[in-house]
């Protein structure tokens, strides 16, 4: 058994897989991972670090109507669609509201859905059961505007091409019988995500400790915008490259930070989860 007040959720592993028929698959949506603790009475939300942001998100509050005289703990992602869409950016908006009037009128004007994946607690510890068995618990429990349940799919190489074509984040394969290892990553969860990919001009650098971090930039109409950096090291032939280059003035048009500037001339193929709304790389790497 578990100590309910002091826990993390199970984390998913990103490793070499092939699509099998023992794995359950789904989207996995853009947001915040996060435990919801409840009862008719009481609601407690918690991301995957344990840090409460219960008041952040009143709309979510009414989860607390459908468990009926159950206490539980769900699992799963707090999500706000744009457009139909997840928008992360706007997301993280919401982790800044500090106004109490200002976080009551958001959340009423551009509410978030809690899709929720995963129960680990209905009056006792439900880890110990298996993936399948705590799905159909799960499926007591009915959707609402704000409590999703999140779909499950047999077919995962048919989902991840419908996935990459939306531009979606990517799907996670979850083994039909895995159980729930409270703060643990494990193997039996795998995500796969769909990354773009893009070359970049390099227009400078930063100089670690140990490493390097390259500024990357994108030319438009004869001008260089900034878009994010990357750490390489220092063995790595394209540092070898970009330190032989001459120095010169910084060339981005939206960059005023630190750097050691160079001629942009240089392109390299950069992976990426996508761009923010101003235009930056999300998790950049080679």
């Amino acid at each position: 058994m578990f100590d309910r007040k002091n826990i993390k959720p199970m984390l998913v592993a990103e490793i070499p897989f092939a699509f099998e028929n023992k794995y359950l698959y789904e989207i996995k949506f853009d947001g915040i991972r996060t435990l919801i603790y409840v009862n008719k009475n009481n609601i407690s939300i918690r991301t995957r670090n344990n840090v409460d942001v219960t008041h952040l998100f009143l709309e979510l509050h009414g989860i607390k109507n459908i468990v009926g005289r159950d206490t539980c703990i769900f699992d799963g992602e707090i999500v706000l669609f744009d457009k139909g869409r997840p928008s992360f950016s706007s997301l993280q908006k919401r982790l800044r509201i500090k106004n109490k009037d200002r976080i009551k009128e958001v959340s009423l004007d551009n509410p978030v859905q809690f899709v929720v994946f995963d129960i680990i607690y209905r009056n006792r510890d439900l880890t110990n059961k298996t993936l399948v068995e705590r799905k159909k618990i799960l499926d007591k429990y009915k959707d609402t505007d704000s409590f999703v349940k999140s779909k499950v799919y047999s077919d995962g190489e048919k989902l991840f091409t419908f996935v990459k074509k939306l531009e979606l984040e990517g799907i996670v394969a979850k083994e039909k019988d895995s159980l729930y290892y409270v703060n643990k990553r494990s193997n039996v969860w795998i995500k796969l995500k769909n990354y773009q990919t893009d070359e970049f001009y390099i227009g400078g650098y930063v100089k670690n400790r140990t490493s390097y971090s390259l500024l990357l930039g994108e030319k438009k109409k004869n001008k260089l915008y900034y878009v994010g950096k990357i750490k390489v090291t220092n063995n790595k032939d394209i540092t070898k490259k970009v330190l032989a280059k001459k120095k010169i003035n910084n060339p981005f048009d939206n960059y005023e930070s630190y750097g050691i500037f160079i001629e942009p001339n240089i392109k390299i193929i950069i992976n990426y989860l996508e761009k923010t709304k101003s235009n930056m790389l999300r998790h950049p790497f080679m």
